[in-house]
């Protein structure tokens, strides 16, 4: 079932309007481990994520995302650490009483049920008045342009259209938090694009805040607000899309989130506020620290204005610097005349 969050209490009054009103609520992680025996899961997690934010966990297989999500909606029990939602510890309670929706990778649909059955599941456990859950079904149903569609089957849906059932039977309950497990994982990657922009302009609408695990780099740098890049078990850094990619941590994250060249070398600090780096095979290459007088590659200051130099002397330096991506230095062209 993909709306697992039971609104503190089975019978909750609906809500004023037919429509779905949601509110973001903030979520504390504090010092989770879990493990399974001698395997250990998850390690020391730490996260805050704010009312409204839409939050990645992103990371290759087995380093613990969904296991971290599955906890959250109280599936997994943690061996330490605390969990708020909303500034209640919700480490004891049961899923049903936690108020967020889950969305499986797989959608978990009912295949004998219809559309609209599959949506108003979760309002029938709750007692809801059956004109108030028709109601709510085409509404929800509308807001993820499905509406006509009640009497139709799962199995007479695309891929896409059943991720969109899915996230409507989760929505049509009102969850606090949305937990998506990879629901993006089973459609092609050309409307994958598409539905994850969907998805990012729902959650903008409604306001709500959502946790999305995946292990497609392009995918959370596109979609999340902030991401956090798990490996072992082990958060190695939390930011925004930008932040990760131009400000890895360590080595795990730089090859991860993207497409990059690595070079080993050594760094030392000169005088004048420069640094030197020495790439093995490349040679040697110079930066000014910010507010300081810039400085040539190799080291050298450039001469004072006026002073005489050989023609095409800095520019074949530049070049003979210059590397291909795979490591081979490009040909150095004779100076001009």
């Amino acid at each position: 079932m993909s709306g697992v969050g039971l609104p503190q209490g089975a019978n909750r009054a609906p809500s004023g309007g037919v429509g779905v009103h949601t509110s973001g609520v903030g979520i504390e992680i504090e010092g989770v481990n879990l493990a399974y025996g001698a395997n250990v899961v998850l390690r020391d997690i730490s996260l805050s994520i704010a009312p409204g934010e839409f939050f990645a966990l992103l990371g290759p297989s087995g380093s613990g995302k969904s296991t971290l999500l599955r906890l959250l909606a109280g599936f997994n029990r943690a061996n330490a650490g605390r969990v708020r939602i909303a500034g209640i510890d919700v480490a004891a309670l049961p899923p049903w009483q936690r108020d967020v929706g889950m969305v499986f990778q797989n959608y978990a649909l009912w295949p004998h049920l219809t559309v609209g059955e599959n949506v108003a599941f979760g309002l029938e456990e709750r007692r809801w008045p059956r004109e108030r859950i028709r109601e709510r079904v085409r509404a929800v149903l509308d807001l993820v342009s499905l509406a006509g569609y009640d009497d139709r089957r799962p199995g007479q849906l695309s891929g896409g259209q059943q991720q969109r059932v899915a996230i409507a039977r989760t929505l049509a309950i009102e969850p606090r938090v949305l937990l998506l497990d990879e629901p993006l994982s089973n459609l092609d990657a050309k409307l994958r694009a598409s539905t994850g922009l969907e998805l990012k302009r729902l959650q903008r609408r409604l306001g709500i805040t959502t946790m999305f695990v995946t292990h497609d780099q392009q995918e959370a740098m596109t979609i999340a607000d902030r991401l956090a890049v798990l490996d072992q078990g082990v958060i190695q850094q939390v930011g925004t899309p930008r932040e990760l990619y131009d400000a890895p941590v360590n080595r795990f994250v730089a090859g991860f989130v993207g497409s990059i060249n690595l070079y080993a070398g050594h760094v030392q600090t000169g005088a004048a506020g420069t640094s030197t780096v020495e790439v093995d095979g490349l040679g040697r290459a110079c930066r000014r620290h910010r507010g300081e007088r810039r400085r040539k590659s190799g080291g050298r200051v450039p001469p004072a204005r006026g002073a005489a130099r050989r023609p095409g002397a800095d520019r074949g330096a530049r070049l003979r610097r210059r590397s291909r991506h795979d490591g081979i230095p490009r040909r150095v062209r004779p100076p001009r005349a």
